[in-house]
């Protein structure tokens, strides 16, 4: 049995490292067979880390969890089976074709409510600056005094 360290790392050189490179090169000589390939790779990878993130927590504990993995990773990239596109076509693909427009309008709102939180955030920012620069305008003639009237009490001495 491998260790969660050791499948990570070998997650990241397979599953990310060597496709990111293979993209590269599908790009880089404008194969677009390759690239569409590698396109329905990483969006079954970016699902497949999605998931995996879940499944660690509840099943690393299972006898061979992490070799599992290692294979099913080896099962998507390869060529001999063509897992990725297999998954691609028969489930993601009809999946979101389905859902596309509801995924849309989650998208649009939450970019919405992100935006309108962000400008809340800063206008109570600016606020909160504001009001701090204000403060401490107004307790600066005092402050002063106070420093002066310190000041020549020590000259007397």
């Amino acid at each position: 049995m491998i260790s969660a360290l050791l499948s990570r790392v070998i997650s990241l050189g397979l599953g990310t490292l060597y496709p990111a490179y293979a993209s590269y090169k599908a790009v880089r000589t404008k194969d677009v067979k390759e690239y569409v390939k590698w396109m329905m790779y990483w969006i079954v990878f970016a699902l497949f880390t999605s998931l995996e993130t879940f499944t660690d927590f509840f099943f690393s504990w299972f006898p061979f969890y992490y070799e599992i993995k290692i294979v099913l990773l080896i099962w998507l990239l390869s060529p001999a089976t063509k897992g990725s596109s297999l998954l691609y076509r028969k489930f993601v693909h009809p999946t979101l074709v389905r859902r596309e427009q509801k995924i849309d309008d989650l998208i649009t709102a939450a970019q919405t409510r992100s935006f309108d939180t962000a400008m809340e955030l800063g206008k109570k920012g600016a606020r909160y600056i504001s009001g701090m620069v204000m403060e401490g305008a107004l307790r600066a003639p005092g402050m002063m005094a106070e420093i002066v009237n310190q000041g020549s009490g020590q000259m007397g001495l």
